[in-house]
């Protein structure tokens, strides 16, 4: 497909002035911004510019709300509950785990619920803020339904990411960061505006059968990793994200490309702890758990036992020094939404 190359920097800058265009503050919409850059850096083009188009709809149909008077309940010195005023999630997101970080600084752990926001891209992107503080986090949020209770034709649960962030000896963070579906929903929307195949046994079609077929996955059912226990899984996400924050949960959360009947009302919860709460040594003891793993023999083609997050710090080191390619459908996209 035809590409065309535009420099980081600039790039920026334009979906900045985009988003101001759509009512969102300077300090908002560089916020937003950089998360979607942060997205394509890392490889995660379901979750960057490929989502841009929808959350301008959004704005403009008064489902996110550009302008939100976000409120932050101080439950305790550790604890925080946050109402989003349906913000665009970066937003929400960007002030929930910094609190949770301010909150685990003073006491060693910190808790912060949200609701009333919306999708804010990648976990990682947040548990990173947290690791580079010296910080474990676990982060959790629901989404529109995509997957199916295990027994059920029907989907319900998001694909309801689970993360998980800590610090290693190395300036490579641990970040587990994965959806409970085979692929996350981004991919499978990517493959539909490309007319491009997904892999086989990641999605059923509205009538139950196989398909790689994107747009009738789309309207069908994505599996959960693991059978039944990533459907428990994706359960326990929403939850902890969705019922204890107080947002949408049981398939109630709007789907954000295809239903304007309302905000979002998506919830996150982010947890973040020192390192150093039980033993003083985190330091030599992370380094040892990861190079005992390391060691280990390994099969054949694999030079080397990767943990996660490796991968993706060095695709974010190689693409940070390249120009990000712009497809030539987000091409229009950024076209469309300049006007």
């Amino acid at each position: 497909m035809e590409k065309d190359n535009l420099k980081t920097e600039i790039l920026k800058k334009e979906i900045v002035k985009i988003f101001k265009k759509f009512g969102l503050s300077n300090n908002h919409a560089l916020i937003s911004s950089n998360a979607l850059i942060n997205a394509e850096l890392v490889g995660a083009y379901g979750h960057g510019l490929s989502r841009l188009k929808m959350y301008c709809n959004r704005i403009s149909k008064n489902l996110i709300n550009p302008k939100p008077k976000i409120k932050i309940k101080k439950l305790s010195q550790s604890i925080s509950h946050i109402d989003a005023d349906n913000s665009i999630g970066f937003v929400a997101a960007d002030i929930a785990i910094k609190r949770a970080i301010q909150n685990a600084k003073k006491t060693g752990i910190g808790l912060v619920a949200v609701k009333k926001s919306g999708h804010y891209g990648l976990s990682g992107y947040y548990a990173e803020q947290a690791v580079k503080k010296n910080l474990i986090t676990m982060i959790y949020t629901n989404a529109p339904p995509a997957v199916a209770p295990h027994g059920a034709l029907k989907s319900l649960f998001g694909t309801n990411p689970i993360c998980f962030g800590a610090p290693t000896s190395s300036k490579i963070p641990f970040i587990l960061d994965t959806s409970m579906s085979m692929i996350n929903r981004g991919k499978i929307r990517v493959a539909a505006r490309n007319n491009k195949k997904i892999p086989e046994g990641v999605a059923l079609d509205k009538f139950g059968k196989p398909t790689t077929d994107a747009n009738k996955a789309l309207y069908g059912v994505q599996l959960p990793i693991a059978g039944y226990r990533g459907s428990g899984l994706a359960w326990m996400v929403d939850i902890l994200s969705g019922v204890l924050t107080g947002a949408n949960h049981a398939g109630r959360v709007k789907d954000p490309f295809d239903d304007f009947t309302g905000p979002q009302n998506i919830g996150h919860l982010f947890i973040t702890f020192k390192t150093n709460l039980f033993v003083n040594n985190y330091s030599s003891r992370i380094k040892d758990n990861i190079k005992r793993v390391k060691k280990l023999p390994k099969i054949k083609g694999i030079k080397e036992i990767m943990y996660p997050g490796q991968n993706k710090y060095k695709r974010f080191k190689m693409n940070f020094k390249k120009e990000i390619k712009i497809s030539t459908i987000i091409k229009k996209d950024l076209e469309f939404l300049k006007k």
